[in-house]
């Protein structure tokens, strides 16, 4: 059934398991593991870059403007602090075990990065006193000025402060975000890292949030043993997209290494298509998570200009049949034109927009056939939504998965006698619809399976 989107303070709820008692016996038994982990790890890796005697640095050379700023040291300590507290936001089983394997798998991915590509600090730390310098010397007890890129001080935070984030609540937000600007700085201004560590550290934290969600299945189980030649298609031209991207941004260097954040975003949507689909861009409600947001926001910026200049001479949606309304993601001003009571999405790249209409969707892969069982799901939810009123049913462009999703509620409903009928409705009603052999062959099926023939 459907239902409106939830609505942010309650998302962040119900990620954090608010509400629930303190797990503390789980949430203390994955410190005791994680706690000698760290160091263990981390000093192996600084002693191992030692040994080698590392003398590699990665550094821009304005970076020698940073000023070096004793007492920042307290900020960058606090993470050590806040690292365990940040499990008193995990009111749920499955929330702790995800929270403790986000920050154990960007352990072991930092880990691993240290001793393939070793690299050392280049600056020479001033000497400081007083309590700063206690804690500066405390630190070199431990630390050594390896472990650079990524910066797991930075993968951590990120981690720790979307867990702060979440559970605290709407009047502490912005202490949350401050406290993590302030650790965020504190890296450079303490001179433990360069600034290539920062985004790369960001990166690695944003992918274990994004591989380890609060809820419901990770995008790293379920992948297919087979995929369909169209997926692996589509997912060889976002890599090689990638790797262009990544060769000028190593080539040019300087400000034009900015061009591995959209390589990166392209790689996870290869990933989308050859692993866990549609889901793997995290949508919910009409609205992504916020590590899909943070590491494909390129991709989605791009994807939504392009949709806007495919569909600029036919920017309205068009109706069909019944209520039944075909078109582009609309915004929400379009939403409210045509007084439309809810809106059905099939474009999991995209945000949709927010309203008092009622939401339903479907994470259907662009440029790609949708299942027959699929079809008969988006049929089903499409006629469930009528009942609130008129339905816009909406892909990136409107041609052809908002359309297929039509044709299959035709057919699903018995509007529509065959397939052949079913794409004519669609066409007359929006003559540019691109649906192909695939299409229609995975609409016939989906007639099938609605009249009990799955064997076709």
């Amino acid at each position: 059934m459907s239902r409106p989107p939830i609505a942010g303070a309650g998302a962040a709820a119900l990620a954090a398991g608010e509400g629930g008692r303190i797990l503390w016996l789980r949430s203390i038994g994955w410190l005791l593991l994680l706690g000698p982990f760290f160091f263990l790890s981390y000093g192996y890796a600084n002693s191992a870059a030692a040994a080698r005697g590392v003398t590699d640095a990665l550094f821009f050379e304005w970076e020698r403007a940073i000023p070096f700023v004793p007492w920042t040291i307290v900020p960058y300590w606090s993470i050590d602090l806040f690292y365990g507290l940040s499990f008193l936001y995990c009111r749920d089983r499955l929330v702790v075990d995800r929270h403790a394997l986000r920050l154990l798998t960007a352990q072991c991915v930092s880990v691993a990065c240290f001793l393939l590509f070793p690299l050392r600090f280049a600056f020479t730390r001033p000497d400081s006193d007083g309590l700063p310098g206690l804690m500066f010397d405390a630190l070199a007890g431990f630390d050594q000025p390896y472990n650079q890129a990524p910066s797991l001080h930075i993968s951590l935070l990120v981690i720790v402060w979307l867990r702060f984030a979440l559970g605290a609540g709407r009047e502490w937000r912005w202490l949350v975000h401050l406290w993590a600007l302030a650790i965020g700085v504190s890296v450079l201004t303490t001179y433990q890292h360069h600034f290539i560590d920062v985004p790369t550290g960001a990166l690695v934290g944003l992918l274990c949030v994004w591989a380890w969600p609060d809820r419901g299945p990770s995008p790293l189980a379920g992948w297919r043993g087979a995929v369909g030649a169209a997926r692996l298609r589509l997912a060889f031209i976002y890599l090689a997209a990638a790797a262009l991207l990544a060769a000028m941004a190593f080539a040019a260097g300087g400000g034009a290494l900015w061009l591995l954040w959209p390589a990166a975003a392209f790689v996870l949507v290869a990933l989308c298509y050859v692993g866990p689909g549609g889901r793997g861009f995290q949508k919910e409600g009409g609205r992504h998570r916020v590590a899909t947001v943070l590491l494909c926001a390129p991709y989605i910026a791009g994807a939504w200009l392009n949709s806007r200049w495919w569909t600029r001479r036919h920017p309205q949606a068009d109706a069909v049949v019944d209520g039944v309304w075909l078109g582009r993601m609309p915004r929400a001003a379009d939403m409210r034109r045509g007084s439309f009571a809810a809106l059905f999405d099939l474009a999991p790249e995209l945000p949709a927009p927010r309203g008092r209409w009622h939401y339903d969707g479907l994470p259907w892969l662009d440029l790609v056939a949708p299942e027959p069982a699929g079809l008969v799901d988006a049929g089903r939810r499409i006629e469930a939504l009528r009942t609130h009123g008129s339905v816009l049913v909406c892909c990136a462009l409107g041609y052809s998965r908002s359309a297929s999703a039509v044709a299959a509620w035709l057919l699903v409903s018995g509007r529509a006698a065959d397939v052949t009928e079913a794409v004519a409705i669609v066409r007359r009603a929006r003559p540019d619809v691109v649906l192909g052999p695939a299409h229609s062959a995975a609409l016939a099926a989906c007639a099938d399976l609605a009249r009990g023939r799955p064997d076709g």
